[in-house]
């Protein structure tokens, strides 16, 4: 998943922890007591649902330590630890009323194994609300591939970045099959970039990441430099200059009988 970086992923701090607040916005749940929110990353999807439900205990888990450090100085009213949700074995020692995550699982894979271990500490009656990014057939990462892929880059990523987002109608089954009762949506953003920059910084804190880690300095410019003459091709400016980015979102809320 690579190095993550706490201050590029929140340069984009708005568009970033909206998705989130939606998702906040659609639990049906009076007082929770615990919630456990999953791949906290910088700790603003905490302290979205830290903010909705006030009087909640929150704890937010994420693999990074720089993400873990910025979330403890930036909310030292919500508690921070690690957890690695991509092993097989993690394990949490309490019962919540809700699990929330936010932009977390497309990093990992085995979402059914995931999702289940989800519903699991929950108790009774307990929401499982889960957004994931679905933007995967999008311009920028088909152009990210296809630079990656190049002659001069293919045998520094001999293992591409992979998407684990499964299809909608997959994740309807595996609720079906796993909660009591779900709903789930769909929703495409439309962010606006003031430039084509603007994207390339965007992915440096989310999609490049597991790219750029791996390059030194000279080699990370001229990566960079590739994919913003792609972009500037498949991305057209509108009339004020600034460019669309679309970004399609997946969501859903499932409860445990």
């Amino acid at each position: 998943m690579g190095n993550w970086n706490s201050t590029q992923y929140m340069k984009f701090q708005k568009e970033r922890t909206q998705p989130a607040m939606d998702l906040a916005a659609r639990i049906d749940f009076d007082v929770p007591k615990q919630i456990l929110d999953i791949g906290c990353g910088p700790g603003n999807s905490s302290a979205v649902v830290k903010s909705r439900f006030p009087k909640s205990e929150v704890l937010g888990v994420d693999y990074s330590d720089d993400m873990l450090e910025r979330a403890g100085k930036d909310y030292p009213d919500i508690s921070f630890r690690q957890l690695d949700i991509s092993k097989d074995d993690w394990e949490l020692e309490q019962k919540y009323d809700i699990v929330f995550s936010s932009a977390c699982f497309q990093w990992v894979p085995n979402h059914k194994i995931i999702l289940t271990k989800c519903m699991d500490i929950l108790k009774p009656g307990g929401k499982l609300a889960v957004h994931i990014p679905i933007n995967f057939k999008e311009p920028i990462h088909k152009i990210i591939y296809e630079v990656a892929s190049r002659n001069r880059w293919s045998k520094m990523f001999p293992n591409p970045r992979e998407f684990y987002a499964l299809e909608i109608e997959e994740y309807y089954d595996i609720l079906a099959e796993i909660s009591a009762d779900f709903d789930i949506w769909t929703t495409t953003y439309y962010h606006r970039m003031r430039s084509h920059n603007e994207i390339i910084e965007w992915y440096k804190g989310t999609g490049l990441t597991p790219y750029l880690s791996i390059l030194n300095d000279k080699e990370k410019n001229e990566f960079i430099e590739e994919i913003l003459y792609e972009v500037k091709r498949k991305y057209e400016c509108r009339k004020n200059g600034e460019v669309i980015l679309r970004f399609p979102r997946l969501f859903f809320i499932a409860t445990k009988g």
